[in-house]
Protein backbone atom coordinates (compact mmCIF):
# COMPACT_ATOMS: atom_id res chain seq x y z
CA UNK A 1 0.00 0.00 0.00
CA UNK A 2 2.87 2.15 0.79
CA UNK A 3 4.29 1.62 -2.58
CA UNK A 4 0.94 2.94 -4.34
CA UNK A 5 1.09 6.06 -2.26
CA UNK A 6 4.28 7.07 -3.08
CA UNK A 7 3.79 6.26 -7.09
CA UNK A 8 0.98 8.24 -6.42
CA UNK A 9 2.40 11.28 -5.38
CA UNK A 10 5.42 11.17 -7.48
CA UNK A 11 2.88 11.37 -10.66
CA UNK A 12 0.85 14.06 -9.49
CA UNK A 13 1.18 16.76 -11.25
CA UNK A 14 3.43 19.17 -9.63
CA UNK A 15 3.25 23.16 -9.05
CA UNK A 16 4.18 25.37 -11.90
CA UNK A 17 7.33 27.40 -10.16
CA UNK A 18 8.52 30.80 -11.37
CA UNK A 19 12.32 30.79 -12.35
CA UNK A 20 14.18 32.75 -10.23
CA UNK A 21 14.68 36.21 -11.37
CA UNK A 22 17.95 37.69 -13.39
CA UNK A 23 19.03 39.99 -10.80
CA UNK A 24 18.79 36.82 -7.95
CA UNK A 25 21.00 34.45 -10.61
CA UNK A 26 23.49 37.23 -11.17
CA UNK A 27 24.04 37.56 -7.08
CA UNK A 28 24.63 33.88 -7.06
CA UNK A 29 26.66 34.29 -9.63
CA UNK A 30 28.95 37.13 -7.73
CA UNK A 31 28.41 35.30 -4.48
CA UNK A 32 29.86 31.92 -5.12
CA UNK A 33 32.70 33.81 -7.92
CA UNK A 34 33.71 35.94 -4.91
CA UNK A 35 33.86 32.92 -2.70
CA UNK A 36 36.04 31.23 -5.24
CA UNK A 37 38.11 34.49 -5.63
CA UNK A 38 38.49 34.80 -1.84
CA UNK A 39 40.02 31.15 -1.67
CA UNK A 40 42.45 31.53 -4.67
CA UNK A 41 43.66 35.04 -2.71
CA UNK A 42 43.85 34.02 1.02
CA UNK A 43 47.41 32.95 0.30
CA UNK A 44 48.59 36.02 -0.26
CA UNK A 45 47.24 37.70 2.56
CA UNK A 46 44.22 40.03 0.48
CA UNK A 47 40.68 39.45 -0.06
CA UNK A 48 38.70 39.17 -3.29
CA UNK A 49 37.39 42.64 -2.44
CA UNK A 50 41.45 43.92 -2.40
CA UNK A 51 42.67 41.71 -5.13
CA UNK A 52 39.58 43.49 -7.58
CA UNK A 53 41.02 47.05 -6.56
CA UNK A 54 44.41 45.82 -7.98
CA UNK A 55 42.94 44.79 -10.97
CA UNK A 56 41.29 47.82 -11.34
CA UNK A 57 44.78 49.93 -10.73
CA UNK A 58 46.57 46.67 -13.32
CA UNK A 59 43.79 48.66 -16.03
CA UNK A 60 43.97 52.47 -15.13
CA UNK A 61 47.06 52.81 -12.66
CA UNK A 62 47.01 56.57 -10.75
CA UNK A 63 43.42 56.30 -9.84
CA UNK A 64 41.81 59.04 -6.80
CA UNK A 65 40.03 56.98 -4.15
CA UNK A 66 36.30 58.23 -5.14
CA UNK A 67 37.43 56.89 -9.02
CA UNK A 68 38.77 53.93 -7.62
CA UNK A 69 36.04 52.96 -4.87
CA UNK A 70 33.63 53.52 -8.13
CA UNK A 71 35.39 51.19 -10.27
CA UNK A 72 36.10 48.41 -7.25
CA UNK A 73 32.34 48.79 -6.50
CA UNK A 74 32.85 49.67 -2.90
CA UNK A 75 31.75 52.87 -0.96
CA UNK A 76 33.87 55.90 -0.97
CA UNK A 77 33.70 55.33 3.25
CA UNK A 78 34.98 51.46 2.91
CA UNK A 79 37.87 52.20 0.03
CA UNK A 80 39.80 54.17 2.77
CA UNK A 81 40.54 51.32 5.00
CA UNK A 82 41.29 48.78 1.70
CA UNK A 83 43.84 51.30 0.47
CA UNK A 84 45.40 51.84 3.99
CA UNK A 85 45.74 47.93 4.09
CA UNK A 86 46.75 47.74 0.69
CA UNK A 87 49.53 50.50 1.12
CA UNK A 88 50.57 48.53 4.40
CA UNK A 89 51.31 45.59 2.75
CA UNK A 90 53.69 47.42 0.16
CA UNK A 91 51.18 46.32 -2.76
CA UNK A 92 50.11 49.99 -3.87
CA UNK A 93 51.48 53.79 -3.09
CA UNK A 94 49.95 57.04 -2.89
CA UNK A 95 51.02 60.40 -4.38
CA UNK A 96 50.36 63.86 -4.93
CA UNK A 97 48.17 64.36 -8.11
CA UNK A 98 51.04 66.67 -10.15
CA UNK A 99 47.71 68.54 -11.46
CA UNK A 100 45.87 69.01 -8.51
CA UNK A 101 48.11 68.70 -5.28
CA UNK A 102 44.94 68.33 -3.19
CA UNK A 103 44.02 64.70 -4.70
CA UNK A 104 46.59 62.02 -4.02
CA UNK A 105 46.91 59.07 -6.57
CA UNK A 106 46.76 55.28 -5.93
CA UNK A 107 49.26 53.40 -8.19
CA UNK A 108 50.12 50.01 -8.13
CA UNK A 109 53.80 48.51 -7.12
CA UNK A 110 56.26 46.33 -8.42
CA UNK A 111 55.00 44.02 -5.40
CA UNK A 112 51.31 44.54 -6.40
CA UNK A 113 52.00 43.49 -10.08
CA UNK A 114 53.48 40.84 -8.95
CA UNK A 115 51.00 39.41 -6.91
CA UNK A 116 48.65 40.00 -9.65
CA UNK A 117 50.61 37.66 -11.93
CA UNK A 118 51.19 34.99 -9.07
CA UNK A 119 46.88 34.58 -9.53
CA UNK A 120 46.49 35.50 -12.79
CA UNK A 121 46.49 31.75 -14.15
CA UNK A 122 44.32 30.85 -11.30
CA UNK A 123 41.73 33.38 -11.67
CA UNK A 124 41.86 32.88 -15.83
CA UNK A 125 40.96 29.03 -14.54
CA UNK A 126 38.51 29.76 -12.40
CA UNK A 127 36.67 32.09 -15.69
CA UNK A 128 37.39 29.11 -17.78
CA UNK A 129 35.49 26.62 -15.11
CA UNK A 130 32.77 29.43 -14.94
CA UNK A 131 31.70 29.11 -18.63
CA UNK A 132 33.24 25.77 -19.83
CA UNK A 133 29.71 24.38 -20.71
CA UNK A 134 29.53 27.83 -23.16
CA UNK A 135 30.54 28.26 -26.45
CA UNK A 136 33.56 30.42 -27.45
CA UNK A 137 30.17 32.77 -28.87
CA UNK A 138 27.96 31.76 -26.18
CA UNK A 139 30.67 33.38 -24.00
CA UNK A 140 31.55 36.08 -25.68
CA UNK A 141 27.45 37.21 -26.11
CA UNK A 142 27.25 36.69 -22.43
CA UNK A 143 30.29 39.37 -21.66
CA UNK A 144 28.39 41.57 -24.12
CA UNK A 145 24.84 40.86 -22.00
CA UNK A 146 26.56 42.01 -18.59
CA UNK A 147 28.36 44.78 -20.13
CA UNK A 148 24.91 46.50 -21.76
CA UNK A 149 23.47 44.89 -18.20
CA UNK A 150 26.00 47.26 -16.23
CA UNK A 151 26.01 49.97 -19.07
CA UNK A 152 21.94 50.30 -18.65
CA UNK A 153 22.41 50.80 -15.12
CA UNK A 154 25.17 52.86 -14.34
Amino acid sequence: MAGTQTTKAASAPQPHRTPPSLLYMVKQVELVVRSHLDELVKPSGITALQYTALTVLERHDGLSAAQLARDSFVTAQSIADLVRSLETRGLIRRERNPRNRRELLILLTTEGRELLDRHAGPVRELEERMVAELTAHQAEQLRTALSKAWHALS
